[in-house]
């Protein structure tokens, strides 16, 4: 894995934004992305990093990471679920095809954990019992495994996300019953295969984020799959230990910047702290480590100024695709 002093060089050589005449941009909190013809899109991952809905600033090597192993996943998955990709031309771009996105995201969580106002276990020690439909015993300890995996959506394209129940969802128009259960049981499948891929490389998937979308009238997966953005991991030979001294996990995800941030009093609400160049230093050795531990395979850095190579391969893609 790369050194610190190593990550610490290129603290400057980021990829924070694109501006590339490619097709119609749209910027997301992570993601960049430009709208071609012939119904395909261009997806470019940046290294900014993000926590409760707020963007905070950049992660070197973290949009390699995320694309990388998104397109590890989407192939490793891909005979349980179809998905979105067609190319991966650069290790920050991956061409996909245009679907519609369902407006929920939905959540498999096996453990009861979290920081965030979304988090089962945030909303379970304040109280409540029922998160998102699913009915949880009292007595329950941060960080302990469910009995079940459970699914507990949010909604998209809103402010914050929300939590969201299967009959709420409905019964406000986002999506009908026979789709809702379609993507539940195709999601609860995606998520017992990234347990078991995990657990054969010594990690637990704790849990897991997935975006779904339709494409010519069928279900797939978009967006990304089982990243430390979008998943949390913990080290399995440690969990029993660590849950039962009431110790905090070791961690392969994002989840050090949001305890970072919620141990500074930010949770979302008012201006950000700023990430300090040693908390993205030891986020980026998260994001590397994640990679290697999960694919098997070391590391290879893309040398030179990222954003320069970047828009270079926006440009030969769209013009590729568009030719194509």
């Amino acid at each position: 894995m790369l050194s610190v002093d190593r990550i610490r060089q290129e603290l400057g050589n980021v990829l924070d934004q694109t501006d590339c005449s490619a097709g119609k941009r749209v910027v997301g909190k992570v993601r960049d992305s430009y709208l071609l013809s012939g119904g395909r899109r261009l997806l470019v991952t940046t290294d900014r990093v993000s926590a409760f809905d707020c963007v905070l600033g950049t992660i070197p090597f973290k949009g390699q990471v995320l694309n990388q192993l998104a397109a590890f996943w989407f192939e490793r998955t891909a005979g349980i679920a179809p998905n979105h990709v067609i190319g991966v031309p650069d290790p920050n771009l991956m061409l996909v095809a245009e679907c519609e996105q369902l407006p929920l995201e939905f959540i498999v969580r096996g453990y009861i954990t979290g920081v965030t106002k979304t988090s089962a276990w945030v909303n379970y020690d304040a109280g409540m019992r029922t998160i998102c439909g699913n009915k949880l015993p009292d007595g329950l300890r941060k960080d302990q495994r469910l009995a079940h995996p459970i699914l507990t959506p949010t909604t998209k394209h809103e402010l914050h996300d929300r939590n969201i129940s299967r009959d709420e969802a409905i019964t406000e128009g986002l999506i009908s019953a026979d789709l809702f259960d379609e993507a539940a049981r195709l999601c609860l499948r995606l998520y017992q295969e990234g347990v078991a891929q995990a657990a054969a490389r010594g990690l637990i998937l704790v849990d897991t984020k997935y975006e779904l979308g339709l494409l010519d009238g069928r279900l797939v997966v978009s967006d990304e799959i089982h990243t430390p953005d979008s998943s949390r991991y913990w080290f399995a030979d440690s969990y029993e230990s660590c849950f039962r001294e009431g110790r905090e996990q070791r961690k392969l995800d994002k989840e050090y910047v949001r305890e970072w941030l919620a141990a500074r009093g930010f949770r979302g609400d008012g201006p950000p702290p700023v990430l300090t160049d040693e908390v993205r230093i030891e986020a980026a050795r998260r994001y590397l480590q994640a990679y290697e531990l999960i694919t098997g395979l070391p590391f290879a850095p893309v040398e030179g100024p990222i954003g320069e190579r970047v828009r270079r391969a926006i440009e030969t893609a769209a013009a590729c695709a568009q030719a194509n």
